[in-house]
């Protein structure tokens, strides 16, 4: 099951960072000195632009997203970027032309400002008036908070909500209202806590953490003065989400990516070119196959994806449904020893250097255990939230390799989740470091 919580295609952000960076550096050439036309000058005018766009949160637009913070965050954006070139020629004393640095920043500004414009508009017009990019909402509580979100959602078709229905839970229970969003596939359940129990919140965010939904709160007067939780405003009205994690602030995601590229590009330059060729020489050698092993896995969002290995079990039909266990016959020679110092996981850097995998993070599962276990332990899916890494907490302490019982995999997510919402780049340093440690020492589950 795939996570959809939205209705737009997932490559539009990408596609407009493309667009204003393509902007950047055609009008660079046109309207530029000739003292700036050099490549490294434009790839650091990229790498700043998007370096900027994480601080100032240029690209964070969403549906409930006012006109007037798309305007703050364009005066954010473009005073940094204006500050960043002038600083530059002011250091290397480049040109003393600064009418033409000065038309550069309002030509690009308006071009690409006019654009975020009209793919806001846009997607707001294909919503009203074509029905597309709707997400499915269920509304549930009976006070006047409540009664005014429905009226704004109801309203204002430009936001995209397709309203299934509302539910009270003074008569009706939240196994009634669950096994409607199940059988609507409702994509955000929103919850006033005016008078909702502890018990019944419980309920509602373990449904959406096992099934990948969203759950959103709309919260008292009171709630807001004590709740440590983001607040979104649609119009007037307060809106919490019920799962803020460290990684959901652009920034830490941004820093993370970077140290993520960083490490592997190190690892796949310094280790893997002369390892890869000793090492297919040694597969190759007991036995025939190919050199790489490549498995079906859940990623972020529960995603499938092609996770790599060094091929460490002869040839066989159970390699993609059958874990390995101990004194597994499957396994070659070789491949004891490569399991057993986890050398064959380094292909894996390529899965993060793609970017479907990162260095750190909750170790993916083959598709049927994800499958099993998502049923039958509590909160699983909820480790999907973020990608997917070589190594993890729970590898660190003691839970890795074959599943032997219930305890072993409730733990694992333990740990997932507790890694999930207390993530920094010192953490990840951290996990590093005891991965190789225990390698080097040798772990009694590592076959």
């Amino acid at each position: 099951m795939k996570r959809q919580i939205g209705r737009y295609s997932k490559y539009l952000r990408p596609i407009t960072i493309t667009f204003d960076l393509i902007v950047l550096v055609l009008l660079g050439i046109w309207l530029l000195p000739v003292a700036f036309q050099a490549f490294y000058f434009y790839l650091y005018l990229a790498f700043s632009w998007i370096v900027i766009s994480v601080i100032t949160r240029f690209y964070q637009v969403y549906r409930f997203t006012k006109l007037i913070q798309i305007a703050q965050k364009t005066i954010k954006q473009y005073f940094l970027f204006g500050l960043n070139i002038f600083a530059l020629n002011g250091l290397f004393t480049l040109t003393n032309e600064y009418r033409s640095v000065t038309n550069y920043l309002l030509f690009t500004a308006l071009m690409i400002v006019s654009v975020k414009y009209l793919v806001f508009y846009l997607l707001k017009i294909f919503r009203k008036y074509y029905r597309g990019n709707l997400r499915k909402i269920v509304v549930v509580g009976h006070d006047d908070l409540t009664a005014n979100f429905i009226k704004f959602v109801t309203t204002n078709a430009d936001y995209g909500y397709l309203m299934c229905n509302s539910f009270s839970l003074i008569d009706t229970s939240s196994a009634d209202i669950i096994a409607y969003c199940k059988e609507r596939d409702v994509d955000e359940i929103y919850l006033s806590l005016e008078k909702a129990t502890t018990k019944q919140v419980s309920v509602f965010i373990d449904y959406v953490d096992n099934n990948l939904k969203l759950l959103k709160f709309l919260p008292s007067q009171k709630d807001l003065i004590s709740a440590n939780l983001k607040v979104d405003y649609y119009g007037v009205i307060p809106v919490m989400a019920s799962r803020t994690t460290p990684l959901s602030d652009p920034i830490n995601y941004f820093i993370k990516r970077v140290f993520d590229i960083f490490f592997s590009l190190l690892v796949i330059v310094f280790v893997m070119s002369w390892l890869t060729p000793l090492i297919a020489i040694l597969i190759r050698l007991e036995s025939k196959g190919p050199i790489f092993f490549k498995q079906k896995r859940h990623g972020l969002d529960y995603e499938e994806f092609n996770c790599f290995k060094f091929r460490s079990m002869f040839v066989n039909e159970k390699a993609d449904i059958a874990e390995a266990v101990k004194n597994d016959p499957r396994i070659t020679k070789i491949g004891a020893f490569l399991r057993r110092t986890s050398i064959d996981e380094m292909p894996q850097f390529f899965n993060v250097l793609i970017g479907n995998m990162s260095v750190v993070g909750p170790r993916p599962h083959m598709l049927n255990f994800t499958e099993k276990y998502a049923v039958k332990v509590n909160k699983f899916k909820a480790r999907h939230f973020i990608k997917p890494g070589i190594t993890g907490m729970a590898q660190t302490h003691g839970y890795r390799g074959e599943i032997e019982n219930d305890t072993d995999i409730i733990n694992r997510i333990k740990y997932d989740i507790f890694y999930m919402e207390s993530w920094s780049l010192l953490l990840d340093l951290k996990i590093i470091y005891l991965t190789i440690k225990n390698a080097v020492k040798g772990e009694k589950k590592a076959y």
